[in-house]
C-alpha cells in the first residue's frame, strides 16, 4: 500500500451525491503518487445496492474514476476491504503493478439499522427485522453473562477510542461522549457506533515499484478472511473463530504486531477481537478512535487497513495488524498484516 486517502466523515451529506463525495479522496490519493487515473493497472470497488436504494449504483461512482478509455474493473457488494483483497490477488497474478480500491457509503438518507436486516436469513430470521443494534445487544448480553465483560468495561472502550479520535481529523465522533441512554440493552448509544457518510481510497503497487511511489510501503504480508454459519442462534456469540482463523492464515501470530485497527461497530466486538486476534496490552488498539469514531458503511474496513497502512507510511508502526467485518454479530472477518521495511 502505497497511499491512503478518505473524506471527513459526516452525520448527513445531503448535498453531494456518491460520486461528489468520492472525487475528492481520488484526487488525493492520486496526488500522492504522482499517478494519473491512466496508469492504474487494476480498480476495484466496494458498495452495496441495497444502501443506495438502487440496481448497479456502483456504475454511477465510476464517473468519479473516469471509464473512458476502457479500464479494467471490478465490484464487489462487501465492504472495500474486500475490494482491496480482490486488487492484491490481481497484482500477485502479474496482471498489474498498480491498483486503485475505494469503498463509500451514505448510511444518512434512511435507517441503517433497517437496511442491514436484509443480510439475514430471508426465510426464518428477516421476517423478524431483528436490526443490527437489537443483535449486537444479544452478542454484548452473552459476554456479560459469561463474565468476560460488563457495562462498565464496555464505557470505558468507548471513551478510549473516542479520546483516541480527537486526533484524527477525519472522525466524526471525537474526545468524551457520555454513554448516553440504552438503545437496546444492555447497549447504550455510547455503545454503538455514529450514522454518517464517507469515503476512501487507496493505492496498490506492486515490488519496487511500491518503493518509487512511496517513500516507505506498507508491505502486506498476507490477506485472509472466514466466514462464520448464516445463523446467529447456531453460533456462540462470545468467540470469533473466523477471525482467529483468518488471522493464522494471513501470519498474524507469527511475530507480534505493535498496532491493530479493529473494525469493531459496537463495544462488546472490540472484547472478541482483542481475545480471537491474541492482542496484549502492548499493541496500541484503534489510535484512529476505529468504528465507534466514524462508521460509513462499506467504507470501515477499508479505512481500518488504510489507516493502519498510514501508520506505517509515517515511521508509527512497523508490524501492524488491520481488521474488517462484515454481517451480524462479527459474522465475517478479514484479517490483513503490513510490515514497513527495517529501519
Amino acid at each position: 500500500m502505497v497511499a491512503f486517502a478518505q473524506t471527513g466523515h459526516r452525520r448527513t451529506s445531503d448535498e453531494l451525491s456518491e460520486v461528489e463525495m468520492l472525487m475528492p479522496v481520488l484526487h488525493d490519493v492520486l496526488a500522492q503518487t504522482g499517478l494519473r487515473t491512466a496508469d492504474i493497472g487494476f480498480t476495484c470497488s466496494g458498495s452495496s445496492d441495497y444502501l443506495a436504494g438502487r440496481a448497479f449504483s456502483f456504475t454511477l461512482a465510476l464517473d468519479g474514476v473516469g471509464a473512458w478509455p476502457p479500464i479494467s474493473e471490478s465490484h464487489v457488494e462487501m465492504d472495500g476491504a474486500w475490494a482491496l483483497y480482490e486488487a492484491w490477488t490481481k497484482l500477485l497474478t502479474g496482471d498489474a503493478d498498480t491498483a486503485l480500491v475505494y469503498a463509500y457509503g451514505k448510511s444518512s438518507p434512511g435507517s441503517v439499522r433497517d437496511v442491514l436486516t436484509r443480510q439475514l436469513d430471508p426465510y426464518y430470521l428477516a421476517p423478524l427485522w431483528p436490526d443490527s443494534v437489537a443483535l449486537a445487544a444479544l452478542q454484548a448480553q452473552a459476554l456479560i453473562d459469561a463474565g468476560e465483560t460488563d457495562e462498565s468495561a464496555l464505557a470505558g472502550i468507548a471513551a478510549r477510542n473516542r479520546e483516541a479520535a480527537a486526533a484524527n481529523p477525519h472522525a466524526q465522533l471525537r474526545g468524551p461522549v457520555p454513554p448516553g441512554d440504552y438503545l437496546v440493552r444492555p447497549l447504550r448509544t455510547g455503545d454503538c457506533p455514529p450514522i454518517g457518510d464517507g469515503a476512501a481510497a487507496v493505492i496498490l503497487a506492486a515490488g519496487e515499484r511500491a518503493r518509487e511511489l512511496c517513500a516507505r510501503p506498507a508491505w502486506i504480508r498476507g490477506v485472509d478472511h472466514r466466514i462464520e454459519a448464516h445463523a446467529p442462534g447456531v453460533r456462540d456469540l462470545t468467540d470469533a473463530p473466523s477471525a482467529r482463523l483468518a488471522a493464522e492464515r494471513a501470519g498474524a501470530f507469527e511475530r507480534p504486531v505493535d498496532t491493530a485497527e479493529l473494525h469493531a461497530p459496537f463495544t462488546a466486538q472490540e472484547v472478541i477481537l482483542r481475545k480471537a486476534l491474541r492482542l496484549d496490552a502492548g499493541v496500541t488498539v484503534n489510535p484512529s478512535g476505529g468504528a465507534l469514531a466514524a462508521n460509513p458503511v462499506m467504507a470501515t474496513g477499508l479505512i481500518r487497513i488504510g489507516e493502519a497502512a498510514a501508520r506505517i507510511h509515517r515511521g508509527d508502526s512497523d508490524r501492524a495488524l488491520a481488521h474488517a467485518t462484515s454481517g451480524p454479530c462479527l459474522q465475517q472477518n478479514l484479517v490483513a498484516v503490513l510490515e514497513g521495511d527495517p529501519r
